[in-house]
């Protein structure tokens, strides 16, 4: 809830878009170009969650001042999206670094593709919590990501 000078209260969520996070072991790393500064400009990431207005990715050499990137990215379900974004976040735990990367330029139909991900994944875990029995709908946009414990076996993306 926003506040008349546009604070948000206490705990409540800013995020415009749905986010999921990516389950371990279930993409491959990524890479990912900064833009000029010092220090490497290709590092390799693993992405720990994604929406469509941003990620979270882990770094194991510290990023270059630099606050800008651009990279394509590939997980299952998102073939070759060109993106670039500005760092927004960095927390750093001895050689570990976590980004927040919002999106400066995403095309319109990728940031509606990781939205309906994001959907599928919530509408999966409100199916699990409400104990129905189909979990798993072919539908599913998140399926090629999934690696709960309810995954239908019957069909593949």
């Amino acid at each position: 809830m926003s506040s008349k000078n546009g604070t948000t209260a206490k705990g409540a969520e800013r995020r415009r878009h749905a986010r999921f996070n990516v389950m371990e072991g279930m993409v491959e790393p990524i890479t990912i170009n900064f833009g000029a500064g010092d220090g490497p400009k290709n590092q390799p990431a693993i992405l720990t969650d994604l929406s469509a207005g941003g990620m979270s990715l882990l770094l194991f050499l510290e990023p270059p001042r630099g606050k800008s990137l651009e990279m394509i990215l590939t997980i299952p379900g998102l073939k070759n999206v060109p993106l670039e974004g500005k760092v927004v976040r960095i927390h750093a735990k001895g050689q570990t670094f976590s980004l927040g990367i919002a999106f400066t330029k995403i095309a319109k139909k990728h940031q509606e593709q990781i939205d309906e991900m994001a959907q599928d994944q919530i509408d999966c875990d409100t199916r699990i919590s409400l104990s129905l029995p189909e979990v798993c709908v072919k539908t599913c946009r998140f399926h090629a990501l999934c690696a709960k414990a309810q995954k239908a076996p019957f069909w593949t993306k």
